[in-house]
């Protein structure tokens, strides 16, 4: 019999043999739907008229049971195409159809749900439970079926329920390692899990306490103000009290001046290791460039900015998704080709400003010409044009500005 998997959490995917054969599947959608509903019955029998209900919820039919023979009659042929016998999937019984699991066959929700249940009676982390914790916890890379949840309602319905079992998943996890005292851990799992719920009030208290515990006070604050920025943007209100309050322990807690200098002197350690330019807001950019400024006063180094453009090729404007696309694509190329002493701002929604301490203006050309072309190595698209200006500010050197496209 041939190896089967299907995959329901993040996407709708059926492997056979390694062979994707879904899209083979998809001709008909009430046969995609019904394929749907059956796996999620987990084998058992549903009616005729339960199926019609759900597959034809606003129509009425004298005989609803050929509309569904009709209908299973061409799935198995779609299924036998893809694998000999695999067309037995699709089982009659009774007034009713359901999904027979043949072997060799794994579904990775049924894995998921039955790993959950086998972990939510550990008490306490050890050695053999605590991969089984990760395992589960990266099984869960997204809503059940979601490109069909806002479509139907059956699959929305289920797909909180998982929800709610993945996140009762990271809450114990989470209150385990509290129990050992690993923050590290505790953070990683909140930013995965806020992925799922970014508005979740007790995943980003218990994110901030352990940023806190960790001495990066800093990043908790942020944090605060990234929660802060999403419920006044998408909701229209401050977050909720729980976490206003905490940010308020934050500011006023204080741990005396040696451990908080031990604390920033941790932080910079860690930024010093960093790679690449320095992508940062406008403002602080701004800032960059007269701290920049004034180290260079004794030096033969001057300081350039560069503005990078991205437009159509007649000079239009392109559409969102392409500009985004394109503009993501320059800040990768960005990132690995500057170095660690230059500076990133997004300026515009088509634009990148940098600035560049370099020997002399021939060589802050040659940093954009090879930024450029590595652009267009990574982004081949003949209706995208990359375009740059570049010009000294430095007092010691004459403004010649470098113009191209």
């Amino acid at each position: 019999m041939s190896e089967l998997k299907v995959y329901l959490l993040g996407r709708f995917e059926i492997h056979c043999d390694g062979q994707q054969i879904e899209g083979q599947l998809s001709k008909s959608r009430k046969g995609f739907l019904m394929l749907q509903y059956l796996l999620l019955r987990r084998g058992e029998a549903v009616p005729y008229q339960e199926l019609y209900d759900v597959l034809w919820p606003h129509e009425e039919s004298a005989n609803p049971e050929n509309a569904l023979k009709t209908m299973v009659s061409r799935l198995r042929v779609s299924l036998a195409q893809c694998a000999p016998g695999l067309e037995n999937c699709i089982a009659t019984s009774r007034g009713a159809y359901r999904w027979n699991t043949p072997e060799n066959c794994t579904v990775d929700l049924f894995a998921f749900e039955s790993l959950c249940a086998r972990l939510e009676k550990e008490e306490h982390l050890n050695e053999q439970n605590r991969p089984l914790f990760a395992k589960a916890l990266g099984m869960y890379i997204g809503d059940l079926l979601p490109e069909e949840k806002e479509q139907e309602a059956w699959i929305s319905a289920q797909s909180v329920q998982v929800q709610n079992t993945y996140l009762a998943l990271v809450y114990q996890y989470l209150a385990l390692l509290s129990e050992v005292n690993d923050q590290e851990e505790i953070i990683r799992v909140c930013r995965l899990a806020l992925e799922t719920d970014a508005f979740d009030e007790r995943l980003n208290l218990i994110l901030m306490n352990a940023l806190v515990n960790a001495n990066k006070n800093n990043d908790a604050v942020m944090q605060y103000k990234h929660v802060s920025h999403m419920h006044q943007r998408y909701l229209g209100e401050k977050p909720p009290e729980g976490i206003r309050e905490f940010y308020r322990k934050i500011i006023q807690a204080g741990k005396g001046l040696d451990g908080e200098l031990e604390a920033i002197r941790a932080e910079l350690t860690d930024y010093h290791h960093a790679k690449g330019p320095l992508v940062c807001k406008y403002g602080v950019f701004k800032e960059i460039y007269n701290l920049q400024m004034r180290a260079l006063e004794r030096s033969e180094t001057i300081i350039c900015l560069g503005l990078m453009m991205i437009t159509g090729a007649d000079g239009a404007e392109l559409d969102p998704l392409q500009l985004d696309e394109a503009i993501r694509i320059l800040l990768n190329v960005l990132s690995n080709g500057l170095r660690k002493g230059d500076t990133v701002t997004h300026y515009t929604a088509s634009q990148y400003a940098l600035l560049l301490p370099v020997r002399g203006p021939d060589d802050g050309v040659l940093v954009m010409e090879r930024l450029k072309n590595q652009f267009y190595k990574q982004y081949v698209n003949s209706s995208v044009r990359l375009h740059y200006r570049i010009a000294p500010i430095s007092s010691k050197a004459k403004v010649d500005d470098r113009r191209k496209n």
